[in-house]
């Protein structure tokens, strides 16, 4: 795999972005709108920003590389150790030093936590779901 390039960063922000929009506007609608529990609200939500991000960047961060089952069912995997990096960052703050105002519940959790699940998603994803071109392909698309 080649170095790191800034449209790759970019695509995959974006592609981030848009599966935290359709999470969190899914879970808001699911809760709100419809009244569901919360955890199975977050559940739906969270398999459907998974999906989001993994098209986002089957189709265009990573696209001209290999995309199926078995490469969701990987990206699915790095997506849920990532949440929890982020549970364990807010466990560590909360239990562990005692910081359990709610701003710092917000601070490890969402922002530190985030900053670190997101590098290891990038990585995961980068290396293990989306590190081998597709059959046919002569090169893959590197930015």
């Amino acid at each position: 795999m080649t170095g790191i390039s800034r449209k790759e960063v970019a695509g995959f922000a974006l592609a981030g972005i848009f599966a935290y929009a359709a999470d969190l506007g899914l879970f808001v609608w699911l809760r709100s709108s419809l009244s569901w529990d919360p955890i199975t609200a977050k559940s739906v939500s969270f398999l459907a920003g998974c999906t989001v991000a993994y098209l986002g960047n089957a189709f265009g961060t990573y696209r001209g590389r290999k995309v199926g089952l078995r490469e969701y069912a990987v990206f699915f995997g790095v997506n849920i150790a990532g949440a929890l990096v982020q549970l364990l960052c807010l466990a560590v703050s909360h239990y562990g030093l005692g910081l359990t105002s709610p701003r710092a519940d917000t601070f490890s959790g969402a922002v530190i936590g985030m900053a670190l699940a997101t590098c290891l998603r990038f990585w995961g994803t980068r290396t293990l779901v989306f590190s081998r071109p597709a059959e046919g392909t002569r090169t893959s698309w590197t930015g």
